[in-house]
């Protein structure tokens, strides 16, 4: 059948997942394409984007989700959940799923009446911005008040997402708190150590991220000799800042130092972290309030034996032990971020003792698997019994 994620599991037994997503376009969504077929459930996944003529229940499902968008726009926000969610109860009774699973808080305002049409629990996963944007937060407030009451379960990517719907209400029903983890047999095999003191930094460039932050403290470690002269910095990634920070990087006369290589394939970020002193990144809550979740790179990096330099931001404080797996600091404070990049500049010893705290704290709660596990038993809770 279209649309079925089917894991390379025995089907015998297996309860089934119904799947609702926003797009399948995004690179987020091919992440969480990959993690689902790691579920150990039969899985029907419709994304809100699919417009196809030839098969019927996804042209109704993306058609009303479409329309559900033009409502939202004109303000009726109660009227747009009504049409994604009858057809998301037709799906239902067609698909007989065990439970419902909805990605992303703001998807799941669309679809949230199936609960109270039908008799499958609802479980919604917050990812990021849909649990801290003001975009989302204050348009939608009412709307999520509504969702925690038709909810079964949440997953959240940190503690800083569960209080944020803890004040919004939730708090009935069992909330997993699960970064989505990385790959601990891909991202492996640093050795700080043995590297010159190149510093990296991957992810989009977008204001939560920290890139001219990150810039910033970079070009203050430069003027501290001779361990700043000797150091590099590769950032990783596209988006909207990226000529921002290229510009920046030219006028401050960085240009020899600074490498942009472009978005690049996870083995293309393994081997530059193989050849990385550490691991930075600036994450801050942007303009519009938008944080990260759990920064999936600095799971990687930890993973990959790297230490990091951060914030104390969303998730971040849940991977990275500041002061044996890297360094912390508070947003905005640059210095102190340059600070910490020119102890491990000048200490190799250092880094590789943190780096290699990362990774024995990464391989017990930051793993893909270990995600996956924690999220099928919750789900698994949840499937009717008899």
């Amino acid at each position: 059948m279209d649309g079925v994620l089917t894991p390379n599991l025995p089907s015998t037994g297996r309860p089934r997942l119904l799947v609702l997503a926003p797009t399948r376009r995004a690179a987020s969504e091919t992440f969480i394409r990959a993690n689902l077929q790691r579920l150990p459930f039969l899985i029907d996944a419709y994304f809100g984007d699919e417009v196809l003529w030839r098969q019927p229940r996804r042209f109704l499902y993306g058609l009303a989700v479409l329309i559900s968008k033009v409502l939202s726009r004109l303000g009726l926000l109660r009227l747009a959940s009504l049409l994604p969610s009858a057809v998301a109860v037709l799906l239902i009774r067609h698909h007989r799923p065990d439970v419902v699973l909805v990605e992303f808080g703001f998807h799941a305002v669309r679809v949230m009446e199936l609960a109270s049409w039908s008799d499958r629990p609802l479980v919604v996963h917050f990812r990021g911005a849909d649990a801290s944007a003001d975009r989302y937060l204050k348009r939608l407030g009412a709307r999520y008040r509504r969702l925690l009451t038709l909810t079964s379960a949440l997953i959240v990517k940190s503690r800083e997402m569960q209080r944020t719907l803890t004040r919004l209400g939730a708090g009935a029903q069992p909330v997993l708190i699960s970064p989505s983890g990385a790959d601990e047999h891909r991202f492996s095999g640093a050795a700080p150590e043995k590297n010159p003191p190149c510093f990296l930094s991957v992810g989009r460039f977008v204001e939560k991220k920290g890139p001219l932050e990150t810039l910033e403290a970079y070009r203050i470690l430069r003027q501290t000799a001779p361990w700043g002269r000797q150091s590099s910095l590769v950032m990783v990634g596209d988006g909207p800042l990226l000529e921002v920070v290229r510009s920046k990087v030219l006028a401050l006369g960085l240009e020899n130092s600074v490498r942009f290589p472009g978005v690049l394939a996870p083995d293309g970020v393994v081997a530059l972290m193989r050849q990385a002193r550490a691991f930075v990144q600036h994450s801050r809550t942007a303009a519009d309030g938008d944080q990260e979740g759990c920064p999936v790179a600095v799971m990687e990096a930890q993973l990959c034996g790297l230490p990091v330099v951060a914030t104390v931001h969303g998730g971040i404080p849940d991977v990275v032990q500041t002061g044996v797996s890297g360094f912390l600091v508070s947003e905005g404070d640059v210095r102190a971020m340059a600070d910490a990049m020119l102890r491990l500049a000048k200490d190799g010893a250092l880094a590789q003792r943190m780096g290699s705290a990362g990774r024995a704290h990464a391989l017990t709660s930051y793993t893909v698997q270990h995600h996956i596990n924690e999220v099928s038993s919750l789900l698994n809770s949840l499937v009717p019994t008899g």
